[in-house]
Formats: C-alpha cells, structure tokens, sequence
C-alpha cells in the first residue's frame, strides 16, 4: 500500500541521506515518485523558467497555457503510467564556435524536457551524495565561481605545474551502456531504466544531447570514477597529513589539475597523466591531445578556465599571487555582441529597447566576470559602450562626434539607465 505522500522537497532530502548513509543502497520503487503530479508541476516549472525554444513538435509554453498546464500534466502522467510514453526526436540547433566549428545542441520538446525534468528531481539526490568535492559542474548549491577559486588556492599554495585537459566531443560520445550499468550500480527500478533508455534512443546511438535536462546529471555521473581518482591522489599525495600536493576543478567537462611545482615532486605529473588515461579509457573517452596542454605557471605561462585566464603575479606586497581575468576572446565576443545590439537598433530607431537590451546583455556578462582582477576590462567595456551609444544618438541626428557636451554621463546613466553596476565583487563561496 502507498503511504501518505511528502512532499518533493523532504523526499529528495530523505533520497539523500538514505544514499549518502548506505554507498552501496540499491533504490527501487522510485519510478511512482517521477508520474506524481507534483513532480510533474515542479519539472514543467524549471523548463518554464529556463524558457528556450520548442522541440521537433513545435508546442510552445503558450500553446501550454492555452490547452490548460493541469490537463496537460494529467496526460503526460498517463502515459507514464501506462507505459506508453515515448520521447521524440531531439531538434538539431547548430552554435557557432570561436574556431570556426559548430557545436550542435538536441532539443528536446517541451513535453520531455518535462519527463527529464521530473527523472532528474528523483535521480538527483541519489548520484549527489555520491560525487565529488571537486565536480563543480551543474550541480545544487556549486558554481563555475567556486571552481576557478578553488584552482586559485590551489596554485597559491604551491602547485603550479598544471593539466589543461581537453575531452574530444565529450557529450557526443557517451557510451550508453557503459552510463546505463553507472546508473544501475545504485537504481535497480527496471521502469526508471525502460524510461532512460528512451530518453537515450532519441538522442541517437551514443552520446548525451548538449540541451538536454538530463544531460549534466549524466555526464557528470559518466566522469565520477575520474574524480574519485583524482580525490585519492589528493589524499595520498598529502604531506604530513596537511598540504596537498595534487588539486582539481572539474566543470562538466571541463578539467583542470594542479601539481606541486616541488622538485621533489617530479614523478607525480607523469603518474597523474598515467592514470587520467586507464580512467577515460575505461569508458571510452578520449584526451584531445592537441588542445591538452602542461602548463608550468612559474615559467611566466597562464591557463584559461571557465572564460578566466588565470596566472601568477607578484602582489604589491612582494609576495606571489594570481592574476583572474576575463579571457580576451571572451571580451571580443561581448563587444561583438554589444554592437551587433547598436546595429540593429539604428533600424528601428527606439532608443529605450536598445537600452533594455545592451543592459540585459552586460549584466549577465559583468556578474559572470565579476570576481577576480576585472576592473581594467571592466573599465574598457564601460568606455567601449558608452561611445556606442552617444554614437547611436549622434547618428539619430545626423552629426558626427559622440555629443560630450550635449549629454552628461550622469544624464546617460541616472536617467536613461545605462548599466553602470561595473563593482568586481568580493568572492564569498
């Protein structure tokens, strides 16, 4: 018999903490808790907020709206329940890449960003308690701003030889298999693992699609056993039980390794790239060795991480530090967009929605870079866009110049309202 139900909150608490206590607890029965209503509501809510564009079918979240979000659940449940769900195909969206390249992103629909979103509320909390301190990527409660500082502390104290690794079309080669005996070393619900492996058929043969709701939970539950080898390097290498001599951030799959930089530490780089190789070749992934670089910061090199580019530098103090910064061809892509912003707005003459763009444009790139030492590109964007606009305004009337003395700063940013909020924060993790 079904007991009374809890809430989804104190359910994924109580996953949690059942995983966390028992490591090797196999679940079952969790395929009921994914059909509730409430699980459902809150999933198309997520997919809500995160708005994006419509699947292969073409449903909007007005469309939604319209037919009636209760109905539209009701019938999304029934067809879990009876077992007669099945996703569609993902839509292909091609982004374009800094290096000419394209990434090509799977779009579910919204009706299976929905199913995806209530399978991870469920999964979630039992592979969470089993990742580890260094995964950093998609994740409750962790962010890009914690791996970059934890890199931070890390060359600080000692170990600046350092693994810029590169995984070659990492999301696009994700072995089915192989992710499907990961989740059932810990989920023995044979529904739960009927619905992953729809979810996995639409995307294709292999891989995760790069758009998908469940993607992240999987391609970080894909690369745990490389984390849990880097963690016993950790713990292994300390010395004296205090000082760490390996280090690391991932970020989906984006990874950094600090190595002490200690002569007597020598052998300790080559044997962490040994065993970064038996690891990913174990699940069948591949180094692009092309782009993994050996960075030995003390020689003057720098490493890029999360958009920052990272180095040492001596502090006014005299003492070694490290420089964060925003990496430049990060900040060429923000001044790109700002003037394709400007350019098309020159067409429609309405000043205040290109304000309301630029703003929304520069507020998530500033609060994104505004930790580390950003102030001097902070200071260039700031100057950059505010010629733009007086340009904009300039050209609205057919004159030349940027009308320094027909509008004031305080008039641009005071009344039109300019962004203006370039402070570089103080990290607090």
């Amino acid at each position: 018999m079904i007991k009374a139900s809890i809430s989804l909150q104190d359910l994924r608490r109580r996953i949690y903490l059942k995983s966390k206590k028992e490591e090797s607890h196999k679940f079952w029965g969790m395929y009921v808790h994914v059909c509730k209503m409430d699980t459902l509501r809150k999933a198309y809510i997520m997919a809500k907020e995160k708005a994006g564009s419509s699947g292969i079918d073409r449903v909007t979240f007005e469309d939604i709206e319209e037919i009636g979000v209760t109905k539209y659940l009701k019938e999304i449940r029934e067809e879990l329940v009876n077992r007669t769900y099945k996703p569609q195909i993902n839509r292909k969206q091609e982004i374009p890449k800094e290096n000419g390249k394209v990434r090509v992103l799977g779009i579910p629909t919204i009706k299976d960003r929905i199913v995806q979103g209530a399978l991870k509320l469920i999964l979630e909390p039992i592979f969470e308690a089993d990742f580890q301190e260094g995964s950093y990527g998609y994740r409750p409660k962790r962010n890009a701003h914690q791996a970059v500082k934890k890199i931070e502390k890390a060359i600080i104290t000692g170990k600046r030889k350092v693994i810029d690794l590169d995984l070659s079309n990492y999301f696009d080669t994700v072995k089915h298999h192989i992710l499907l005996a990961k989740v059932g070393k810990r989920v023995i619900d044979k529904d739960i693992m009927h619905l992953i492996k729809l979810i996995l058929k639409a995307s294709g043969k292999e891989g995760v699609p790069q758009g998908g709701v469940i993607s992240p939970l999987f391609a970080n539950l894909y690369l745990n056993e490389v984390d849990k080898m880097l963690e016993r390097a950790t713990e292994v290498t300390k010395s004296k039980g205090r000082y760490t001599e390996v280090e690391y951030a991932r970020f989906a799959d984006d990874i950094v390794i600090a190595v002490s930089s200690h002569y007597s530490m020598n052998w300790l780089l080559p044997k962490v790239m040994k065993r970064l190789k038996e690891e990913f070749n174990k699940i069948q992934v591949k180094i692009n060795k092309e782009k993994t670089k050996i960075v030995n910061l003390e020689e003057g090199d720098s490493i890029n991480f999360l958009g920052f580019t990272i180095k040492r530098r001596k502090t006014f103090s005299g003492k070694w530090g490290v420089l964060t910064t925003p990496q430049i061809k990060k900040r060429t892509k923000l001044l790109q967009k700002i003037r394709e912003v400007v350019k098309k707005h020159r067409t429609t003459g309405i000043f205040e929605s290109m304000i309301e763009e630029l703003n929304s444009v520069l507020r998530g790139w500033i609060n994104y870079f505004t930790i580390g030492d950003s102030r001097n590109c902070f200071s260039y964007i700031r100057d950059y866009v505010e010629k733009k606009v007086r340009r904009y305004l300039m050209k609205q009337r057919g004159k030349q110049g940027y009308g320094w003395k027909r509008w004031s700063s305080d008039w641009l940013y005071n009344k039109v309202g300019l962004f203006n909020d370039y402070k570089v924060a103080h990290y607090q993790p």
